[in-house]
């Protein structure tokens, strides 16, 4: 299995070709997640920079635990820890990075498009682990292999993506990847919440979860972006919850067979009912579980034996 690109920037561009090859190959990673000892020679030798700007926790462990578990050495830089807290800028940052000669940089980053323009500024692969409002492809792609782990395909499926679509990036990326894969996708929430042109984008968009929920083989809930929300975009998280909330009446307009998702951290009573996200529908577990899966393939087909030129 070959990856014909050094970085993993965004899911727009990539071909379901692509995408299916970063899916099988986390698959026959996951076997070693279940081993006694969990660790394989595959990437020894090379050093992978955990470059985080904004807070992580899910996402940061999962790649350490990726990079570890393959045999790489891994160096973890933070924003309050690095010299961008004394005016440093990206670019700087960006030259000191190339300097050390890492053999991937996983970035996480407020600013939309920052992992861009670091892969234009090191020979080093550069994935991007969510920066702004823009992407999170690692998220997605975890996404899709719980899909088709559970529901044994992703062509065909109604997925329904409720929440704050407008400032999810975790949206964005799956929207993206699941239009790409052959999926339906729908999407349900405030219009303060709802970007302009998703239809563009062969997206079914409506202002209310019910339709958007009906007869839907996955339902991703979606965290309030609080912290990127400009100004007042609902009248309260109470209100917010009783129209929007995932909870047991909600659950069952779906398919019997629809399983629940959340990119976590889950607001529990607000954006999802704790018996829902705790029930047996429920696959968030799973998604953390694939998350380590998926970065070990993407580390592997990056810069490991299944680099492309």
């Amino acid at each position: 299995m070959v990856l014909k690109r050094r970085n993993l920037l965004g899911l727009e561009g990539l071909t379901a070709d692509e995408i299916t090859t970063v899916l099988d190959t986390a698959e026959s990673f996951r076997e070693i997640s279940e081993r006694e000892i969990k660790k394989v020679p595959t990437l020894r030798g090379k050093t992978v920079v955990l470059f985080f700007y904004e807070p992580s926790t899910r996402t940061r462990t999962s790649f350490e635990i990726a990079a570890k578990r393959l045999s790489a050495d891994t160096f973890s830089l933070s924003a309050s820890t690095s010299s961008l807290v004394k005016g440093e800028t990206l670019i700087d940052t960006a030259r000191n990075l190339e300097a050390m000669n890492p053999d991937a940089i996983v970035i996480r980053h407020g600013s939309s498009g920052a992992p861009h323009l670091l892969a234009g500024r090191v020979r080093a692969s550069v994935i991007n682990a969510g920066d702004g409002a823009h992407e999170h492809p690692t998220q997605a792609l975890l996404d899709m292999l719980t899909m088709r782990q559970v529901l044994g395909r992703i062509q065909g499926l109604t997925v329904a993506i409720i929440g704050d679509i407008a400032h999810s990036r975790v949206a964005r990326s799956n929207i993206i990847g699941l239009t790409t894969m052959g999926a339906r996708v729908r999407v349900a929430g405030p219009p303060t919440m709802m970007p302009p042109g998703l239809e563009d984008h062969g997206v079914e968009v409506h202002d209310r979860p019910e339709p958007a929920l009906d007869g839907a083989d996955v339902i991703m809930m979606l965290r309030l972006q609080l912290e990127r929300q400009r100004g007042v975009t609902f009248p309260g998280v109470r209100e917010y919850s009783r129209l929007f909330g995932l909870n047991r009446t909600r659950v069952g307009l779906a398919s019997p067979q629809a399983i629940i998702m959340h990119p976590g951290p889950m607001n529990r009573g607000v954006e999802i009912a704790p018996d829902v996200a705790d029930g047996p529908r429920s696959v968030i577990l799973d998604q953390v579980t694939n998350g380590v899966a998926v970065r070990m393939a993407l580390l592997y087909l990056l810069i490991g034996g299944g680099a492309g030129e």
